[in-house]
């Protein structure tokens, strides 16, 4: 800052006040001891770098732009000043460079320019990748005979019927297609599965060789866990909060849900009981992953149903030619099972992209904060942040790792899928410091509102609702929202008691 007065005849006087931001002038202080910019004045007097000049007072510019010494101090000053102040809030590296290419240059700013914003542990947490997802798709590998391998979830939430059922236990074969639907309570325990399971399953298929499921609790359990050991059949859990590997029970899932939804609008009674017929009908229906009925696949041939009564009389099948349909069956379906899987990794990977890590790098681990309050009937959620980050201690199959999870969060399975996960760009300023205590099971913790700010009424044609800006816990006062009174008074009444 530079201040001048000067004095009239009519003892009058002008002052005049001259503001410089301290930034710029250590700028132009520190180019007197640059030896880059020296060499640059050498070249200019011989008549090259015509582009640079010097003014008046002896600063060294390239066009209208101010040149940045060769100090890293002030450098790292100025792309602080240009990401992270209050005027400029964390833009990416295009963005910045293109504003301070206006007024500043150095040889190699574009390169600086990306390093710095690559490195921000603030843009590492909060900025979402807009990439394609990472991990591409790896099918399971094909059974070799039917109901060898079965995949199994549960249908929750149904209404309780006559029989107290307010469940659907689905089970999958995965070469042949046919399924079971075991209505269920959903209060049922364990060893009340086992024994369903025996009765329905093992006393029709036998013992499956491996079972595919997510990671539900009564699965995970250790009376499960040790029934299947009994048993002699393997478990294969589905990466946790990545569901895909169980893909066959969740479109199972989506038809069933499909076919309850017309039965319930033509027929009246309890869902459960048509349930059989739902069942009937899914496995007696043309299937496109093995160009056949599961029914078919299963028995030699379609189950008889009252749109075939032309098929009349018995048809006698030799017991080698039987066999030999059966196994000519099973061939086929496996060739369809092969181009299913085929042609599904090819319009998956389309639109993924491959990722890997090394044992012993350091990943940011995406969660999902979501708010308390619900608007419109869905919970408001924020854009998913990253915390971390942890060193992976193993890579567990293709797409997935395991990561060195704190003491806060071993209550979370600690094998993700690569998706859910970032590279960490290490700066040795780094200081981690997030509440991982508030991280809950599935990856998500609960905003907590932190402060009122604000209030204000809306005036509808029959009612007023009231409204109160809500300051939220880890968010600056950029990221307050307004939300209905009534629920946050509902939810956290300390909050209106000051």
């Amino acid at each position: 800052m530079g201040v001048s007065i000067h004095m009239g005849q009519s003892d009058s006087y002008l002052a005049k006040l001259q503001i410089e931001p301290d930034l710029i002038s250590r700028i132009k202080e520190a180019q007197k001891d640059d030896g880059e910019l020296w060499a640059i004045l050498e070249n200019m007097e011989v008549g090259k770098q015509s582009e640079f000049h010097v003014d008046e007072h002896g600063v060294i510019w390239c066009g209208k732009r101010l040149c940045v010494p060769d100090d890293s101090a002030l450098r790292e000053a100025l792309l602080a000043e240009a990401h992270s102040s209050p005027f400029s809030i964390h833009p990416g590296s295009t963005k910045m460079y293109r504003d301070l290419r206006q007024n500043f240059w150095w040889n190699g700013m574009k390169e600086a320019v990306a390093k710095y914003v690559s490195e921000c542990l603030t843009c590492q947490q909060i900025k979402i990748e807009h990439q394609r997802a990472s991990g591409l798709l790896q099918p399971l590998d094909i059974p070799l005979w039917k109901w060898d391998e079965i995949s199994m979830d549960f249908v929750t939430g149904l209404p309780k019927t006559l029989k107290k059922n307010d469940a659907i236990w689905v089970l999958v074969d995965r070469l042949s297609k046919s399924a079971h639907f075991l209505a269920i309570q959903q209060g049922f325990s364990v060893s009340k599965l086992a024994d369903v399971f025996i009765k329905e399953i093992i006393r029709l298929h036998g013992t499956p060789a491996s079972i595919v499921s997510d990671r539900d609790p009564r699965f995970t359990s250790r009376f499960w866990k040790g029934f299947q050991t009994a048993l002699g059949t393997r478990k294969k859990f589905s990466t946790a909060f990545h569901p895909q590997t169980d893909g066959q029970s969740e479109r199972t899932i989506q038809t069933l849900e499909d076919m309850l939804r017309a039965c319930t609008l033509e027929w009246t009674g309890n869902w459960d009981d048509y349930l059989c017929l739902v069942e009937f009908a899914y496995n007696n229906s043309w299937q496109a992953s093995i160009d056949m009925a599961p029914f078919e696949l299963l028995y030699g041939r379609k189950c008889r149903a009252p749109i075939c009564w032309n098929e009349v009389g018995e048809k006698i099948i030799e017991g080698p030619e039987l066999i030999q349909i059966t196994n000519d069956k099973v061939a086929i379906a496996r060739e369809k099972l092969k181009e299913a899987q085929s042609r599904q990794k090819s319009y998956a990977d389309k639109h993924r992209r491959a990722l890997e890590f090394k044992v012993g790098d350091h990943v940011f681990l995406k969660v999902s904060p979501c708010r308390g309050v619900r608007r419109f009937g869905i919970k408001g959620k924020l854009s998913p942040r990253y915390i971390g980050p942890f060193e992976i201690l193993d890579r567990i199959g293709e797409v997935s790792y395991r990561l060195a999870l704190p003491p806060q969060l071993s209550h979370v399975h600690n094998v993700f899928h690569v998706s859910l996960l970032r590279g960490y760009n290490y700066h040795p300023l780094h200081v981690i410091n997030y509440p991982l205590h508030m991280i809950q099971e599935d990856l998500s913790y609960e905003e907590e509102p932190e402060a009122i700010l604000d209030q204000q009424e809306r005036i509808m044609r029959k009612k007023i609702i009231s409204f109160v800006k809500v300051l939220w816990k880890n968010h600056s006062e950029r990221e307050t929202t307004w939300e209905m009174e009534e629920s946050i008074r509902s939810l956290y009444p300390s909050l209106f008691d000051a």
